[in-house]
């Protein structure tokens, strides 16, 4: 067993930050917004829910390709894409001076946000209800979602506007696994067909994993449970592996805003490459 010193830092230590990052492929960011930043935040994104469920927001907000039932988005809005479009505070918080402080050191001086292709940045609402099509996410690394683009490496960030805890679920990563050379997912839950053009592998080294990726939501060794506080950012390494625990209160809801900065060659209008591989 290898015990981790604590993986959270204030904004006057992005030195810090960026130390537990290279070693364990993630760091918490905490203190940089204020209490009114993120009720700004929680307000902005729960009205765009709303809109997009009553029709009031054009379809590009929307979205199906994430969940387990594509049907349950006519009943409840897990995910609205784009949110930077049509929230002020999470533009706000997405270009924050120490935000882009913390990524530059992580990525260098020319990473670039991806907020206007694809998915934008996503407000996301995990819930374990009946109405809900997102409870939880299995084992991945996201470079393995667009393996044959050149946008890699990247660094995820995820402000969370609800605290997490076993109750209301919980993001699992494996400590180190960024520095492995993880294989494109062509074993994967959902049999979805990877494309020949992908790189055989992604990592920070040309180390091969010591074991397999789980396909779902087993338990890995050597694998740490992240518990973050209302404000908290989360930084994560495209190849990190990570999923995300269920929760264990039937009311419980799990709220955060995500998106990433890359460092590798933002791809030409038109081209997206986004595979679903991560069991639900």
């Amino acid at each position: 067993m290898t015990t981790l010193s604590e993986p959270v830092f204030s904004p006057d230590d992005i030195d810090g930050l960026a130390w537990f990052y290279s070693m364990h492929g993630y760091a918490v960011l905490r203190g940089m917004q204020s209490e009114a930043d993120v009720d700004r935040m929680e307000a902005e994104c729960v009205a765009a829910q709303n809109a997009v469920v009553a029709g009031e927001l054009d379809a590009r907000y929307g979205s199906t390709v994430f969940l387990d039932e594509a049907a349950k988005a006519d009943r409840f809005a897990n995910y609205v894409e784009f949110v930077n479009e049509v929230s002020p505070a999470v533009h706000e918080a997405i270009t924050h001076p120490t935000l882009v402080d913390a990524v530059r050191r992580l990525l260098g001086d020319t990473a670039w946000l991806r907020d206007s292709e694809q998915f934008g940045v996503v407000y996301q609402d995990a819930r374990p209800g009946k109405e809900s099509g997102y409870t939880r996410i299995g084992w991945h690394s996201d470079w393995q979602a667009s393996p044959s683009l050149d946008i890699w490496p990247s660094t995820a960030f995820t402000f969370h506007i609800d605290g997490t805890s076993p109750a209301n679920g919980f993001l699992r990563v494996v400590p180190g696994s960024h520095l492995w050379a993880t294989p494109a997912p062509y074993r994967n839950i959902n049999n979805v067909e990877v494309p020949s053009t992908a790189r055989a592998t992604g990592g920070r080294s040309a180390s091969a994993p010591p074991f397999p990726m789980p396909l779902g939501f087993e338990k890995v060794r050597g694998e740490v449970a992240v518990y973050v506080e209302r404000g908290d950012v989360i930084l994560h390494d495209a190849y990190l592996w990570h999923s995300a625990a269920r929760a264990t209160d039937d009311h419980a809801t799990r709220r955060h805003v995500r998106g990433g900065y890359f460092a590798g060659t933002a791809p030409e209008a038109g081209v997206e490459e986004f595979i679903k591989n991560a069991a639900r």
